[in-house]
């Protein structure tokens, strides 16, 4: 995609975007040779067939000039969205200053001042006694370098993960995925993986709900670390999204988190939060954890640290800080227009109090979505912090339903589709890919949420009133 300067993106706006007309999906030339050369590994393209040939704030266009509301964002990583402003004079002034772009580990002033900043916007508890380590650009390898951590650090082998976790995609990190059908394919994974149930009191595994689903789920896992008979050798780690993206937006309870870090300090077991989605403003606060006011003993952050550009980092207590020169190394984890593009987000965000207004724009998110969740039934629960918002499909409950009815992820596939015909991009997750997320750049306005929840209402009505057809005529 070509780098566009402000002024030349100044008409993709709201105003543009409501004044198009229907939007046609065809199969163009770049989405043809795409298929042809490109592994069957690609996944976006096939919900989103369209070729992006330009990009401004939260707003995309194709190579045949329609406009797209994107609320995707990188799958999270464009809390600023795309090609701001202040982020494209900074790489342009580092670009033009002579500056290395490339340094291994060594320092520079750029990552110096990148230091400074991210230490600056971490909780002062945390910041005070922690260290840093750049990894290779991408959560996956962070996810990686905070196992090998905590396992140098405590002799200990064992992590535990919960059901429907997602860190990554490479070997160590899908042992500790709960997703079954990425992971079967691949055999002799890390071993010594347990899994705990995930705090969703919307699908209980104990059949509770509220409270005493989630103290069911804390005297659990206090047991099994407790229980000389639990077959669960005391682990390295516990490793902990306090949103789960990728498994449908489920957010753990605030009295989960505070239990869960209670329980961790009781046991001498490091604690790792994976901020990789949900962190640098997204959740309403600058880390998700935050809202829990607890702090980790290990933080995972990459996406949109690097403000749109690879940058993925660890940080942590320093107590921690035991493995030898040279225990995780990467060729790029010197990325220097990533943490100049990154302090510069950090700063934005900041300076904006865009967490804040991520917040804001997510209240009123959900209550639009909630509305519409009394209008459909279809529509099981909606949920989320911030602007990292969920809803989940289910089918048709029946009168006498005293559980969540089933997911249903063709019914999402299908809502997701119309919504792309109304011009909003929108990601599913969750089991059977039955929950629509919402993602959008943080600095997205009240009056395109509204725009977001009337297509998001239209695409749902659309594809509701196709499948009860297609149903009669079965």
């Amino acid at each position: 995609m070509s780098t566009l300067s402000n002024a030349a993106c100044d008409d993709l706006n709201l105003h543009k975007f409501c004044q198009q007309g229907p939007i046609t999906l065809n199969n163009n030339p770049y989405l043809e040779r795409q298929s042809q050369v490109e592994s069957n590994a690609r996944s976006y393209p096939r919900c989103f067939p369209i070729a992006i040939n330009r990009a401004q704030g939260v707003y995309l266009e194709d190579t045949a000039g329609q406009l797209f509301i994107d609320c995707l964002a990188g799958a999270g990583t464009l809390a600023l969205g795309h090609n701001h402003k202040k982020i494209h004079q900074a790489l342009k002034h580092h670009l033009d200053s002579g500056a290395p772009l490339h340094t291994l580990d060594i320092t520079t002033p750029a990552k110096d001042a990148f230091i400074e900043r991210l230490f600056s916007v971490l909780p002062k508890s945390l910041a005070e006694k922690a260290k840093v380590q750049f990894c290779g650009p991408t959560g996956a390898d962070a996810v990686e370098a905070a196992l090998k951590l905590v396992k140098t650090a405590t002799q200990r082998s064992t992590i535990i993960a919960f059901n429907g976790a997602y860190h990554g995609m490479t070997h160590g990190t899908l042992s500790i995925m709960g997703n079954l059908a990425t992971k079967t394919p691949v055999k002799s994974l890390m071993p010594d993986v347990q899994f705990m149930p995930y705090p969703n009191t919307y699908r209980c595994p104990f059949g509770l709900s509220g409270e005493q689903s989630v103290q069911s789920n804390l005297n659990y896992l206090d047991h099994v670390l407790s229980d000389p008979q639990s077959g669960v050798q005391k682990p390295a780690a516990i490793i902990v999204e306090a949103i789960q993206g990728e498994g449908g937006v489920v957010t753990a309870p605030i009295s989960w988190l505070k239990g869960l870090r209670e329980i961790t300090l009781k046991h001498d077991i490091p604690l790792i939060f994976d901020e990789v989605q949900s962190g640098v403003g997204r959740s309403g606060k600058m880390f998700a954890f935050e809202h829990a006011d607890i702090v980790p003993d290990v933080v995972v952050i990459s996406k949109a640290i690097g403000g749109g550009l690879p940058l993925a980092v660890v940080v942590y207590d320093r107590k921690y800080d035991q493995w030898r020169p040279g225990a995780h190394t990467g060729t790029f984890r010197g990325n220097q227009l990533a943490m100049v593009a990154g302090k510069v987000s950090l700063d934005t965000l900041v300076e904006e109090a865009l967490p804040e207004h991520a917040a804001m724009m997510g209240e009123r998110l959900q209550a639009y979505l909630k509305s519409l969740q009394n209008e459909v039934p279809y529509l099981g629960e909606v949920r989320g912090r911030g602007l990292m918002v969920g809803v989940e499909v289910t089918e048709y409950p029946s009168a006498e339903q005293t559980t969540a009815p089933a997911p249903n992820g063709a019914l999402a596939s299908a809502i997701q589709q119309q919504c792309l015909r109304l011009g909003l991009i929108l990601e599913t997750g969750g089991r059977d890919g039955c929950t629509l997320r919402f993602l959008p750049p943080l600095i997205i306005t009240q009056q395109e949420i509204d725009k977001v929840a009337e297509l998001f209402r239209q695409g749902v009505l659309n594809a509701v009133a196709e499948w009860e057809r297609n149903a009669l005529t079965a």
